[in-house]
C-alpha cells in the first residue's frame, strides 16, 4: 500500500505566546485528564468505560458494554490529539501508552476487519441494521482520522493497517452492488475521514466511497425509511425521523440552507469541499459556496457559534440567533474551523480565513477552562439566573463541567488545538499564503526552492506581525498576506520601505510578487481599535444592542466585574472605550473599559411591577473581558450583546 506523509503536519511549528499557552494546557492537563476519564479514574464524573469496552471486545475482560453508542469515538479523538501532540513535543511515555492502546484496538478488531465495540459486545448479530442512529460509520471515521494523524506524527503504520482492513470491509458493505447496503451514515464524519485516508494511502477506493455516501444522501427512495422497515421499527425516535436532522431531506447538491444537527451538517460540508477539491466537481463546489453563505451570513453567532436550537442541537432558521438559549455546541465551532480550512483549499478567499480566525479565538476555546480541567458543551452568549431555574435553559450551564456522558467536545477541542499548525499557511507552486497570524516557523518549497518563513507577533492582543524570509539564494515567489476583515487600515513594509496595498488586495489577500533575498523582513500593522458590532436588523434578539470586538476577539461583560443585572447596563454609542493589557488577569488578556449607564434599581418601588415612569440612569464604569475566558473566576451573569443608547 502506497503511503504519503502530509506536509501540513511536518513543515510548520507553532512558536506563539498565546497558542503555546493553550497547547501546554492541553499537553499538561487535558490529554492526561482525558486518559483518566476514558479509564474511569476520575471521581465525581460520569464514567466513560471506553477503554474497558475495547478490552471486553478483545476478550480480555468480562462485563457489559457501557456508554453512548458512539463511545469508541472518544478514544479515537484522544489518539488523534496525542498524535498531534507527539509531533509538537516527543514524549516516549505518552507514545508508549498510545502504542499499547492501538495494539488493544487491533486485538478488538474482528476477523473480517470490523471494529466497533457496541455491536461486538452488545448486539453482535445486528451490524449495519441501524446506520441512521447507531454511529458505526461515525466511529469508523474518527478512528481513520486518528490513524492518519498517528502515522503522520510517528511514521508507524500499524494503526493505518488496522483501519485499512476496516475501511476495505466497509467498502464491501456499502454500494450499489448485489447484497450491498445502498445507504449512508446518520452522523456524517467518515466522508471527510476517507478523503484523508486517500491522501495517506493513495487508494482511490476510499475517495470513491466518500463520494458515494455524499451522492447517495437524500435521494429517493429514502434510505432511512427502507432501513426502518427492514428492521421492523415502527416507533419514532425523537427528532431523528425528520431526515433534515441529518441533512438527508434533499440530495446534497439541492441543499441551499443549513438545517438539522449542526455538527453533522458541518462535517458533511467539510467533506463536500474536500471532494470538490479532489474531484473537480463544480456542482459540489457551488453547493459548498451556497451553504457557506447561508451559514456565515444568516445563521452564525458573532462568536462563530453555530446551532441556535437546543432541540436537535440544530440550526433553526435564518437570523434566529437567541443568546440565552443558544446551543452553540463547542464541536460545532470546531467543525467550522475544519470547514473553513477546506474552503480555503478550494479558493483563497479572505472571508474563509476570517471565519476560521473568529472560531479559533472565540467559539472553540470558550469550551475549556483556562486550566484545562473543566469544559462547556454549550456556549451561550448570555447567562443569568434563568440558566439554573428554567427548564427551557436546562442545557445552559453557568459553569463548566468536569466531564460529560456524551463527551465529544473535550477531545475534539484537544485535537483542534494540537493541530493548529495546519491552519496557518498554504503552499502552492509559486505562492505562500499567510492565513493566520500566529508565532510560527515554516519550511516550504516555492518554485522549486527551499523557503523558510518565521512569524513573530503578539496576536491577538497586538496587530503587529513580522515575517522573516530566509532563502538559500534569491528566489522569485509570491507572498499572499491576508488582511483581516476586521482591519480598516492595514500597512505593509518590506525591509522598512512602505508599499501601497490599497489597489492590490484580491479576495482579502495582498499579493507581493518579487525576488526574495535572505533575511528579507516584512512588517504588517493591523491597527486594533475597539469596534462596536451590530447585527443584521433581521436578528430580533439583538435589535438596539451592540457587541464589542477588538481584533479577532469578541468581548463580554461578567458579573464579577460589573455587578448583577447586566441587562440594566446601557452603552452610549459615542462613549469612549479603552483597551489595556492586564498581565495578571485570566493568564494575561486585553480588557476593554469605559463609561456606561446603569438603570438605578433602588428608585423603583418593590410594590410595583409596571409603572408610567422614566428610568433613572447613573454613570458606571464597565469592564469587558474576552468571551473565550469568561467563567474562569466567580460564577455569575454574562452578556455579549449590550443595550445601546445615545
Amino acid at each position: 500500500m502506497k503511503t504519503n506523509t502530509s506536509k501540513n503536519l511536518a513543515n510548520v511549528t507553532v512558536q506563539d505566546s498565546f497558542w503555546n499557552q493553550q497547547l501546554e494546557v492541553v499537553q499538561r492537563e487535558v490529554i492526561p485528564y482525558q486518559w483518566k476519564a476514558l479509564n474511569d479514574e476520575l471521581p465525581d464524573t460520569e464514567p466513560s468505560h471506553a477503554i474497558e469496552n475495547f478490552r471486553i471486545a478483545a476478550g480480555e475482560s468480562d462485563g457489559e458494554y457501557y456508554g453512548m453508542v458512539f463511545q469508541d469515538s472518544d478514544v479515537a479523538k484522544w489518539l488523534e490529539a496525542v498524535a498531534y501532540s507527539l509531533h509538537v513535543t516527543p514524549d516516549e511515555t505518552l507514545e508508549k501508552t498510545a502504542d499499547e492502546l492501538i495494539d488493544l484496538l487491533g486485538r478488538a478488531q474482528q476477523n473480517d476487519g470490523y471494529l466497533n465495540t457496541y455491536y461486538t459486545i452488545k448486539e453482535p448479530g445486528k451490524r449495519w441494521t441501524n446506520v441512521r442512529d447507531n454511529h458505526e460509520l461515525y466511529c469508523a471515521g474518527h478512528l481513520i482520522e486518528a490513524a492518519v494523524a498517528y502515522y503522520e506524527a510517528t511514521g508507524k503504520r500499524k494503526f493505518v493497517d488496522i483501519m485499512a482492513r476496516y475501511a476495505d470491509y466497509i467498502n464491501t458493505v456499502f454500494g450499489d452492488g448485489p447484497g450491498q447496503i445502498q445507504g449512508y451514515p446518520g452522523h456524517q464524519e467518515i466522508e471527510l475521514a476517507l478523503v484523508k485516508f486517500y491522501h495517506v494511502t493513495g487508494k482511490e477506493d476510499y475517495l470513491r466511497l466518500s463520494k458515494y455516501f455524499i451522492d447517495k444522501r437524500g435521494k429517493q427512495p429514502h434510505f432511512y425509511e427502507i432501513e426502518k422497515e427492514r428492521r421492523g421499527d415502527s416507533k419514532p425516535f425523537w427528532w431523528n425521523d425528520d431526515p433534515g436532522y441529518s441533512q438527508a431531506h434533499l440530495p446534497v447538491r439541492e441543499q441551499t440552507k443549513a438545517v438539522g444537527h449542526s455538527v453533522r451538517a458541518l462535517y458533511m460540508y467539510t467533506a463536500i469541499a474536500d471532494l470538490a477539491k479532489e474531484t473537480g466537481d463544480d456542482s459540489l463546489r457551488e453547493t459548498s459556496e451556497t451553504l457557506w453563505n447561508n451559514v456565515t451570513r444568516k445563521q452564525m453567532y458573532v462568536t462563530a457559534g453555530l446551532g441556535s436550537g437546543e432541540f436537535g442541537e440544530a440550526f433553526t432558521f435564518d437570523y434566529d440567533l437567541p443568546n440565552d438559549t443558544s446551543y452553540t455546541e463547542t464541536c460545532a465551532s470546531i467543525a467550522l474551523v475544519f470547514w473553513a480550512d477546506r474552503m480555503l483549499k478550494l479558493a483563497k478567499k479572505g472571508e474563509y480565513a476570517d471565519v476560521l480566525e473568529r472560531a479559533l479565538y472565540n467559539g472553540t476555546i470558550s469550551g475549556m477552562n483556562l486550566d484545562g480541567k473543566k469544559f462547556f458543551y454549550v456556549n451561550p452568549l448570555e447567562v443569568s439566573q434563568a440558566a439554573s431555574r428554567r427548564h427551557d435553559h436546562k442545557h445552559v450551564k453557568p459553569v463548566r463541567q468536569g466531564w460529560f456522558g456524551c463527551a465529544c467536545c473535550p477531545p475534539n477541542l484537544a485535537r483542534m488545538i494540537t493541530s493548529l499548525n495546519r491552519y496557518l499557511y498554504t503552499e502552492d507552486i509559486d505562492t505562500l499564503y499567510v492565513h493566520q497570524y500566529t508565532g510560527s516557523k515554516g519550511s516550504f518549497t516555492l518554485n522549486g526552492e527551499a523557503v523558510t518563513v518565521r512569524q513573530e507577533t503578539n496576536y491577538p492582543w497586538e496587530g503587529n506581525v513580522a515575517l522573516h524570509v530566509n532563502v538559500d539564494q534569491p528566489t522569485n515567489f509570491k507572498l499572499a498576506i491576508r488582511v483581516p476583515g476586521w482591519c480598516q487600515d492595514a500597512k505593509v513594509t518590506i525591509n522598512g520601505e512602505a508599499i501601497s496595498i490599497v489597489d492590490d488586495i484580491v479576495d482579502g489577500y495582498v499579493y507581493i510578487d518579487r525576488e526574495w533575498k535572505d533575511s528579507d523582513l516584512v512588517n504588517l500593522v493591523f491597527p486594533m481599535e475597539v469596534q462596536r458590532i451590530h447585527a443584521n436588523p433581521h436578528v430580533r434578539e439583538t435589535a438596539g444592542q451592540v457587541a464589542l470586538q477588538r481584533g479577532p476577539v469578541v468581548y463580554c461583560l461578567e458579573q464579577v466585574d460589573n455587578g448583577e443585572n447586566l441587562h440594566n447596563i446601557f452603552l452610549p454609542s459615542e462613549g469612549k472605550l479603552e483597551a489595556a493589557f492586564e498581565q495578571e488577569l485570566l493568564n494575561g488578556v486585553v480588557t476593554i473599559s469605559g463609561e456606561a449607564l446603569r438603570i438605578v434599581e433602588t428608585t423603583w418601588s418593590d410594590d410595583s411591577l409596571y409603572a408610567p415612569v422614566t428610568y433613572q440612569k447613573t454613570p458606571v464604569q464597565i469592564k469587558a473581558v474576552p468571551y473565550f475566558a469568561w467563567c474562569n473566576r466567580e460564577p455569575g451573569e454574562m452578556r455579549v450583546w449590550l443595550n445601546e443608547t445615545k
